[in-house]
C-alpha cells in the first residue's frame, strides 16, 4: 500500500513513466520462480528457511529501489522484491496447512486479510506525507525497518510448529530431492513473462522477436507447473487455480493505474490518491470475514461468483472519474465494493487450494495457485502497459499535480477489459466444486 501511493511520483523523478506498468509487473516476473523454489523448498526443507530468505531479499530489493538513480535500477530493485515475496507467500500458505486443522483454516485467511485493515488506512496517508515532504525514496527505505518486529516474533512459532519437512525431524520419511524440471520449468516462466513484459513496453516491430521468445518460454512452462485442465476451468483445483489468476490479475493491473489515473488527471496529491484505496482494506477483510463463516461454507462456489461480479464492477466504474462531473470519491467507493469481492474470492480460493491438497502436495499446489496469481498479473500488465503506452500514456510536465498530455483514453483502456475478464472469473467461480 505504502509503495503503490510513492510510485507515481518515483515514477516522474526517475523519467519512467512510460516503464510505470514494469515497475509492477517486475515484481510479479520474478516472484514466479521465488513462489515454484518456494514450494519445492518448503515440502522437502520446511517453510523456516525460504520465509525468512524471502524477507530479506524483499528488504534487500527495497533498498535497491530507494538508492536508484533511474528507471531501470529501479526496477531491479522491484524484481529483487519480487523474487523475496515469492519465498514468503507460499512459506506461509505451507504455515497455515501445517500448523491449523481444516475447520480453522477459513478463520486464518479471514485473519490474514484482517491484517490489512490498519495498514491499508495508515500506510498511504504515511507514505503520502513520506513522499510530499522527505522524498519517496525513504518510503521505499523505511520499510524494512517496520518487518523486524514481526519477524522475531513470529519465527520462533514457526520454527516450533511448522519447520521441517513433511515427515518430521526423526527422518521417518525422508523428503525427496528437489525436483529440478520443476525449477527449470519455474525460470523459463519468469524469464519468458520478462521477455513479453518487455515486448509490450518497447512498442515497435523489432519487439516482436523477444515477445514471440518469451511465449516459446512462457507457454510449455505454465503447461508443465499448473495443474492439468486449469485452461478449461476443469472442476476442482484446476478451475480453483485459474479463478485465482482471473481475481487477482484483473483487480491488481487495474489497481495500478488508480493512484497515476487520480495523481496525473484529477490533480489529487499522492496523499489522496493513496488514501482513495483506503477504504478496500477494511471492506476486504469483511469480505474474506463473511467467507469464514461456518454456515456458509457450502454456498462457497455462490459467494465466489458474487465476489467477481463485485470485482468487475467497481473496475468498470473507476474510469468514470476521467469525466469532470463524476466526484473522485466515486473510486473509493468502487474500489470499497471491489475489495469486498476481492475478500470473498482470494481467501476461499486458499482455503479450497488446502483442502483440495494431499500434505505432501501443499508447497507445490499452494506454489501453483500464487504462479497463476503472478502470472496474471504480468501479462494483464503487460497488456494494460501496452494499450496505456499505445494511447499516449506516460507523457506529463513537470508539475507535481499537472495533468498528463495523454488523451484519457489511455487510461480507459486499461480498465474496461480488466472488468471484462473479471467477468471471465465469475463463470469460473461455478466450477471450482470438485467432482463427486
Amino acid at each position: 500500500m505504502a509503495i503503490g501511493t510513492a510510485m507515481p511520483v518515483a515514477a516522474r523523478e526517475l523519467d519512467g513513466v512510460s516503464l510505470y506498468a514494469f515497475a509492477f509487473s517486475g515484481y510479479f516476473t520474478t516472484s514466479l520462480f521465488g513462489m515454484v523454489l518456494s514450494g519445492q523448498w518448503s515440502d522437502r526443507r520446511g517453510p523456516l528457511a525460504p520465509l525468512t530468505g524471502g524477507i530479506a531479499a524483499f528488504a534487500a530489493g527495497l533498498v535497491l529501489s530507494g538508492t536508484a538513480a533511474a528507471m531501470w535500477p529501479f526496477i531491479l530493485g522491484r524484481a529483487v522484491q519480487g523474487f523475496g515475496g515469492g519465498l514468503v507467500i507460499v512459506a506461509l500458505y505451507v504455515v497455515v496447512g501445517r500448523a491449523y486443522p481444516e475447520r480453522l483454516r477459513p478463520a486464518i485467511m479471514a485473519a490474514f486479510a484482517a491484517s490489512w485493515v490498519v495498514p491499508s488506512v495508515v500506510g498511504p496517508l504515511a507514505s503520502g506525507a513520506v513522499t510530499e515532504h522527505l522524498g519517496w525514496r525513504w518510503v521505499f527505505l523505511g520499510i524494512p525497518a517496520l518487518v523486524v518486529f514481526p519477524l522475531a516474533l513470529a519465527l520462533p512459532q514457526i520454527r516450533s510448529r511448522a519447520a521441517g519437512p513433511v515427515g518430521g525431524p526423526d527422518g521417518r520419511a525422508a523428503p525427496p530431492s528437489f525436483d529440478r524440471r520443476r525449477i527449470r520449468l519455474a525460470l523459463a516462466i519468469s524469464l519468458g513473462a520478462g521477455l513479453l513484459q518487455y515486448a509490450a513496453q518497447d512498442l515497435r516491430w523489432i519487439s516482436l522477436l523477444p515477445g514471440a521468445a518469451g511465449l516459446a518460454l512462457l507457454v510449455p512452462a505454465v503447461l508443465g507447473l499448473l495443474p492439468r485442465g486449469t485452461y478449461r476451468a476443469a472442476r476442482g483445483l484446476p478451475a480453483v487455480v485459474l479463478l485465482r489468476g482471473a481475481a487477482a490479475g484483473s483487480f491488481i493491473a487495474a489497481e495500478s493505474f488508480v493512484p497515476l489515473m487520480l495523481v496525473t488527471q484529477r490533480g489529487l496529491s499522492p496523499t489522496l490518491a493513496g488514501l482513495s484505496l483506503a477504504a478496500g482494506g477494511a471492506t476486504w477483510a469483511a469480505g474474506s470475514w463473511v467467507q469464514s463463516r461456518p454456515r456458509l461454507e457450502h454456498h462457497r462456489e455462490r459467494l465466489m461468483a458474487v465476489g467477481m461480479v463485485l470485482v468487475a464492477a467497481s473496475i468498470a466504474v473507476a474510469p468514470s472519474v476521467l469525466i469532470d462531473s463524476v466526484p473522485v470519491w466515486t473510486v473509493a467507493v468502487a474500489w470499497g465494493f471491489g475489495c469486498a469481492g476481492m475478500g470473498l474470492v482470494i481467501s476461499s480460493t486458499s482455503v479450497l487450494l488446502l483442502k483440495l491438497s494431499a500434505p505432501e502436495e501443499a508447497g507445490s499446489n499452494s506454489a501453483a495457485l500464487q504462479i497463476s496469481d503472478g502470472l496474471s498479473n504480468v501479462v494483464l500488465l503487460a497488456a494494460g502497459g501496452a494499450a496505456f503506452a499505445a494511447l499516449g500514456g506516460g507523457a506529463v510536465t513537470q508539475a507535481p499535480t499537472a495533468a498528463t498530455a495523454s488523451h484519457p483514453a489511455a487510461f480507459a483502456v486499461v480498465f474496461l477489459p480488466m472488468a471484462a475478464v473479471a467477468l471471465v472469473g465469475a463463470w469460473v467461480a461455478t466450477r471450482v466444486r470438485a467432482a463427486d
